[in-house]
């Protein structure tokens, strides 16, 4: 079984760096930095590091580390809740001795000489749960910062235990976590506040969205209606839910413009969207998807898409 190999391999192994996809969001962050926290509770003497890019917004959460090249090629590499090699934050991932794979992302890219995917979590960040767990009996175990980490993993991927990912097993493990020492309120305080810009762009959107009659939902977020709310590119990832309750959507799409690039986040309340976000450079769940489109006459392809996949469901 993969979590048992998985857990050999950490054991076996001196120096670990674990990575994560770019762009984080908590469940990258708490799963990376989490499995951080397990390795070096449970074996003080190994050296273990977390790489990729501090994101400010995240940062509350766990800082970087900053490790030298030469040090990957004594190490075991462990890439967290990212679903296809392009995205892995920092690429020095596959410079090392051995390659591990732990995500919960449908398969688009299968990589790494062991590789554990469980499309039926709710989280990465509950799958280092299972393996701590598993782990209990030959010695492992969790601590106050770990335990941390890894809840605001779920809470953030499950969008509070809303989403329909969240199972028996999410709650019995987020169970496990709060047994452990940490100021819950705190987490989601910080996890969920937003600047006074961000709520004034939020209600920019809600005074403006437009619902069709498939029951999708549009929002364009050009580089002009960032500069005149003063908004970043990686605050916008605050702003996914906002249309989340509106009577009657069934899908929303979020496009925000770059200088070379459009992002387009898509999420659903019940129509599959991931192979529409496949067919434009992206993937992700079924009901949560990302994908990048180069062009607006390529935003509109993609919407006439999501209208097709929204009206087979009216």
């Amino acid at each position: 079984m993969e979590i048992t190999k998985i857990i050999e391999a950490i054991e076996n192994n001196e120096k670990i760096i674990i990575h994560r996809h770019v762009r984080p969001d908590p469940d990258a962050i708490g799963s990376q930095a989490g499995l951080k926290a397990l390795i070096k509770h449970s074996f003080p003497e190994k050296e273990v590091y977390a790489v990729g890019e501090d994101v400010p917004s995240l940062i509350f959460l766990a800082q970087m580390d900053q490790v030298p090249d030469d040090i990957y090629k004594e190490s075991l590499v462990i890439v967290c809740d990212t679903a296809n090699q392009p995205r892995i934050d920092d690429q020095r991932y596959h410079t090392g001795k051995q390659l591990i794979k732990i995500d919960h992302h449908p398969v688009t890219d299968s990589y790494g000489d062991i590789e554990w995917v469980s499309t039926d979590a709710s989280s990465t960040s509950e799958m280092i749960v299972e393996l701590a767990l598993e782990a209990q009996p030959r010695g492992w175990a969790l601590n106050n910062e770990a335990a941390r980490l890894l809840y605001a993993g779920i809470v953030g991927d499950t969008g509070r235990f809303k989403f329909p990912s969240t199972t028996v097993k999410t709650f019995q493990y987020a169970g496990e976590l709060v047994r452990y020492d940490f100021d819950r309120t705190a987490l989601y305080d910080t996890l969920y506040q937003a600047e006074e810009k961000v709520l004034r762009l939020s209600g920019h959107i809600l005074q403006h969205f437009k619902l069709t009659d498939n029951g999708l939902c549009v929002i364009k977020l050009t580089e002009n209606l960032l500069k005149e709310f003063d908004v970043t590119v990686e605050e916008t990832n605050q702003l996914v839910q906002v249309v989340a309750d509106v009577k009657g959507i069934k899908s929303w799409v979020f496009f925000i413009e770059e200088p070379e690039q459009i992002r387009v986040r898509i999420r659903s309340k019940g129509v599959v969207i991931n192979q529409v976000a496949k067919k434009y450079n992206g993937g992700g769940h079924p009901l949560a998807s990302g994908a990048t489109v180069y062009t607006w006459d390529e935003a509109r392809d993609l919407i006439a898409d999501l209208e097709k996949v929204c009206g087979k469901n009216v």
